[in-house]
């Protein structure tokens, strides 16, 4: 056999924080009993940069409320670069879906628990969140919604 199968390549060439914000409204919140909610919004996003690189951004949005008062907001989106060349096409979706932000998720815990520790709250750790069963999950949901659809 002369004619030589390229073999996949996949790998991380570059992981920086696309973007940063953290907010504290109002400093009565710090005279007040910590007894905080959390409401805590993930999303992933992957846009094709060229022929085999990826940019995959991580993002999430933790607003703590305590006291009926906002006590923080932190934005954080943590991307990326991916080098992706000889996978499958229908492979991408999973990888670009639940590989990538399997990597990038321990950076973006980091980076939420500096933050708000530097705001000079308690320690706050993202829970550990399994990417490949919430892919799955949305693949059932996304078909169960065309089957809908086309009943």
């Amino acid at each position: 056999m002369s004619e030589q199968q390229a073999q996949p390549q996949l790998a991380l060439e570059r992981i920086y924080t696309k973007d940063i914000s953290f907010e504290v409204p109002g400093a009565q919140v710090f005279t007040k009993e910590w007894q905080p909610e959390l409401n805590i919004n993930l999303s992933s996003s992957a846009e094709k940069i060229d022929a085999t690189h990826y940019e995959v951004g991580l993002q999430v949005v933790v607003q703590a409320n305590n006291a009926g008062d906002t006590a923080f907001i932190v934005d954080v989106t943590q991307a990326g670069i991916f080098l992706i060349d000889g996978v499958e096409e229908e492979r991408l979706p999973y990888i670009l879906g639940a590989y990538c932000p399997n990597i990038l998720f321990p950076f973006l815990r980091e980076a939420v628990n500096d933050m708000v520790t530097k705001g000079s709250f308690p320690q706050l750790l993202l829970t550990p969140i399994n990417f490949d069963a919430e892919f799955e999950a949305n693949m059932q949901r996304a078909q169960a919604a065309a089957a809908e659809g086309q009943a």
